[in-house]
């Protein structure tokens, strides 16, 4: 899980921008937002949150008993189910838990994230409120070791899945049965169960989607595995794109190379300070130039607490890249003669020098 030490230098990053806001306290409802700030990670049917104080003081609140670990000054327990019948009221019970707390402070200006939790609150009109989203994501960009090395594992379970895809996927495989044997593969490589549904891309012969029933892999088509296993609150995101006979067509064969090739552009590019859209401009217009065909969506995007993030290599934001941020590149093409395409996505830190590929995997079509 998270560790303590991070997460109060977590918390003392949140009391600076508590500050530069003239907020009087800051509550956060997400499950994931108290989880960065305190160390606790609940259980996936439980509600909770996290506040935090002008002079610094922060309190947990939490389901049934007090954790055993947490970065928090009080823990405020709350009664999440009658004999193991869980509430459907938790967001409203938190709510209340939160507003009893704030009130012995006398707080008037709150600092809130969007959720379940702190829409309670803004409805009810007891404090004045303010969304501090935006600032949570920014805050939420660089990561901290904890955060890192829980990554990591994500990457490594999702390592386990492509490697057992390339042993099993062949001409008459079943996209359940593929989806069923990667996510296997995670499990047993995390030692643990996921923490949130498995995603991404799991259908062969189309650009993406959960496998479909009754479907079966064809000689030709191009199997795309975007995998998206979440270890202990945190994802990684890759693809690998294989052809399913192992016998790519010279058309199939070119656009993958295109593709190989534009990720020693952005590994050129990519460094602190550098503009998303330059990325994004530079090569959508090496990879239309070189293949005929046109990029249709996002060429990456952030990866952390969520799927998607901050940054993103998307010319609806004007992002640009920080020291201590990770982030996907996954460029894909597609076309009914490709059948149907292919995208290969890696994971990236950012670092002072440059940038960091961290999924250290076989791209190619075929088995080898």
């Amino acid at each position: 899980m998270l560790q303590i030490e991070y997460c109060r230098k977590r918390q003392s990053r949140l009391l600076e921008l508590l500050r530069d806001r003239k907020l009087d306290a800051i509550l956060v409802g997400l499950r994931h937002h108290a989880y960065y700030f305190s160390a606790h990670f609940p259980f996936w049917q439980h509600e909770g949150a996290f506040l935090l104080f002008a002079d610094g003081e922060s309190n947990l609140i939490a389901a049934n008993c007090i954790p055993g670990r947490a970065a928090a000054d009080e823990i405020l327990p709350f009664e999440a189910h009658y004999s193991y019948t869980l509430r459907q009221e938790q967001p409203r019970i938190v709510a209340e838990t939160a507003s009893n707390a704030l009130k012995k402070r006398s707080v008037k200006t709150l600092g809130v994230d969007t959720s379940q939790v702190t829409a309670q609150r803004v409805l009810s009109g007891d404090f004045s409120c303010v969304p501090i989203d935006e600032d949570l994501w920014q805050l939420r960009r660089r990561k901290d070791p904890d955060e890192l090395e829980l990554m990591e594992t994500a990457i490594r379970c999702s390592l386990a899945m492509h490697a057992r895809a390339r042993e099993i996927v062949r001409p008459g495989i079943s996209e359940v049965e593929v989806f069923g044997e990667l996510h296997t593969a995670a499990v047993e490589a995390a030692g643990e169960p996921l923490t949130a549904l498995l995603g991404n891309d799991y259908q062969c012969g189309t650009m993406g989607g959960p496998p479909r029933g009754g479907h079966i892999a064809q000689p030709g088509e191009i199997y795309i595995l975007d995998v998206g296993p979440a270890y202990r609150g945190y994802f990684a995101d890759n693809t690998r794109s294989i052809s399913v006979d192992g016998n790519p067509s010279p058309g199939q064969t070119k656009v993958w190379e295109a593709i190989a090739e534009s990720f020693r552009i952005l590994e050129a590019m990519a460094k602190p300070g550098a503009r998303c859209r330059d990325l994004h401009r530079t090569l959508m217009d090496y990879l239309q130039d070189s293949t005929g065909l046109k990029l249709v969506h996002h060429l990456g995007h952030g990866v952390g607490l969520q799927p998607h993030e901050y940054p993103h290599l998307n010319p609806k934001w004007d992002d640009v890249l920080m020291e201590g941020e990770i982030f996907s590149y996954e460029p894909g093409l597609y076309s009914p003669e490709l059948a149907a395409g292919m995208r290969i996505e890696n994971q990236y830190l950012v670092t002072s020098e440059g940038v960091i590929n961290l999924v250290d995997i076989p791209i190619g079509l075929t088995f080898t």
